[in-house]
């Protein structure tokens, strides 16, 4: 079993994502991840579980004796949750899973309320959090900071679990979970996700939430990706690449509606120009012609379904909000199941959750 003690830094780095998934598995050797810093370490059985796991834990959180079975699992557990980047919804749900699951919370939501404003490591920081905490769910701007504090942190004295919930522009494995949960539950009586179509539509160059998406749909059956996108926020070539590598099918595309026609998801997402290199830089693409409103809404299957990562902006028109296709307020409240289930089995408790007897 590879450790994240048997590698420096510098060499763990060095691997691609796939080099790295045996380093971050629990101990038990059953696939399920200990740290989770990307949606490569998702392949198609533990997505399965991990669904299955969720749906268990909803079923049993509906009656009060339920409830309070759960609140009992991670009672003894305490986590952390460091987000140095904004949020509402990603915060707000992981404090939700912990909760289910009775773990007492901690929280820094801005890095001037920590003692990194006087000039601590993202290091020392990790350590300190450590000393009082059982797991760190942590969110950054800064892009591979969680693998990289996973890597001290099983290094020191004192490891505990990461749950990457953003990083950067590159990962948010957590929320991509979430999304492949909302799939499945929407097409679990219509034959599944393999075969599909999925249509990504918005700002898909800088756009974490498609990075991961993308990834874990390569994980089902001739499911088909189209990037519906401006020139200039059009998906980049390392999300093409591995696309290429694993043969999925996939169009570039600029024409929404198009999309929409052969769509059975369009997944929305908002310009991301938080990112922007120049004041103003994002405000001057023309993105007219990639929100989805009435016409579009006309243009989608009667199976099809809406999604996005929220916030929104002017992507989706509110008029489509009471649509039953519309799947991005169940798909705020999946992320809360999901995550739920992922802490659960990084703590072990997979088996004795859906063995209970409730």
């Amino acid at each position: 079993m590879a450790k994240l003690t048997d590698i420096t830094w510098e060499d763990f780095s060095r691997l691609d994502l796939e080099a790295k998934k045996p380093y971050l598995e629990r101990t038990e050797g059953d696939g399920m991840p200990y740290h989770t810093l990307f949606a490569q370490q998702f392949d198609r059985g533990i997505l399965e579980r991990l669904c299955t796991l969720a749906n268990r834990i909803r079923f049993i959180n509906k009656s009060k004796e339920g409830a309070l079975y759960l609140k009992n699992v991670l009672a003894h557990k305490r986590a952390m949750l460091y987000f140095s980047q904004p949020s509402s919804r990603t915060f707000l749900s992981h404090l939700a899973a912990c909760q289910i699951l009775g773990l007492t919370t901690g929280s820094v939501r801005d890095a001037a309320t920590s003692s990194e404003f006087k000039g601590e490591s993202h290091e020392d920081s990790i350590r300190t959090f450590s000393s009082y905490f059982d797991m760190i769910i942590m969110r950054s701007p800064e892009q591979g900071l969680a693998e990289k504090m996973a890597w001290e942190l099983s290094n020191s004295e004192r490891p505990i679990p990461i749950l990457n919930a953003g990083s950067g522009k590159d990962q948010h494995p957590t929320q991509a979970l979430l999304d492949i949960y909302t799939l499945i539950r929407s097409f679990e009586n219509k034959g599944g996700i393999d075969g599909r179509t999925v249509v990504f539509c918005g700002d898909l160059k800088r756009g974490r939430t498609v990075r991961s998406l993308s990834y874990l749909l390569t994980n089902f059956s001739d499911v088909k990706q189209v990037f519906v996108a401006p020139p200039e926020l059009q998906v980049p070539d390392d999300v093409t690449a591995v696309l290429k590598a694993k043969g999925v099918r996939y169009e570039i595309s600029n024409d929404l509606r198009a999309g929409v026609r052969i769509a059975d998801a369009v997944y929305m997402t908002r310009i991301q120009d938080e990112w922007d290199t120049a004041k103003g830089e994002s405000a001057k693409i023309d993105t007219t012609g990639f929100k989805f409103g009435a016409e579009e809404l006309a243009l989608l299957g009667k199976d099809g379904i809406i999604m996005h990562p929220l916030p929104r902006r002017d992507e989706i028109a509110t008029c489509c909000d009471h649509d039953p296709r519309a799947m991005y307020w169940r798909q705020m409240r999946n992320g809360m199941w999901i995550r739920a289930a992922l802490i659960a089995s990084v703590f072990g408790f997979e088996q004795p959750i859906m063995n209970c007897g409730y």
